[in-house]
């Protein structure tokens, strides 16, 4: 997989999914005080995002485990699609990436977590294709970059309050 956009603070997005070459593009960022791998803690454990953020459900990767590791495989279901997902990146405790497609979908999901003087400054962006992105975002302009905000607040709560 060949990647654009190596800069250090910045997602580095596949060339199929730069935010030119894709229908939908959503950035959203919070700082957060909390260290940088607790952030990660909680983010790799995905088969806790349901106890915490609303969005999403169904979380199942695949051997079992409760953690996403490089190259892990997981299914799952947010914004009332069913995804099959593959971390992409995964650089402890900055970088983490995941694929993912559904019917009418294909998108790539980034986090970048960058160590500041109080804590962490916490990135997310995704881009999307397809016809149901296409629509969802034309029906629901807005409604991704809500859900992406409350994830990272969610992910604040969880973080301020310790590891998981």
């Amino acid at each position: 997989m060949s990647f654009s956009n190596q800069n250090a603070d910045s997602i580095k997005w596949p060339e199929d999914f730069a935010p030119s070459k894709t229908q939908v593009h959503v950035h959203n960022e919070l700082d957060i005080e909390a260290p940088q791998e607790t952030i990660w803690a909680w983010l790799v454990k995905a088969s806790l995002w349901p106890t915490w953020y609303s969005n999403s459900s169904n979380v199942k990767i695949e051997g079992g485990s409760t953690d996403l590791k490089a190259n892990s495989k997981f299914t799952w279901r947010t914004f009332g699609v069913n995804l099959s997902s593959k971390v992409q990146e995964y650089e402890p405790p900055e970088r983490i990436a995941w694929s993912a497609s559904g019917t009418g979908v294909r998108a790539y999901h980034a986090f970048l977590i960058q160590k500041t003087p109080t804590g962490s400054h916490v990135i997310t962006e995704e881009n999307q294709k397809g016809a149901v992105a296409r629509l969802s975002n034309a029906v629901r302009p807005n409604n991704m970059s809500r859900y992406h905000q409350l994830w990272l607040e969610e992910l604040r709560s969880k973080a301020i309050q310790g590891a998981p």
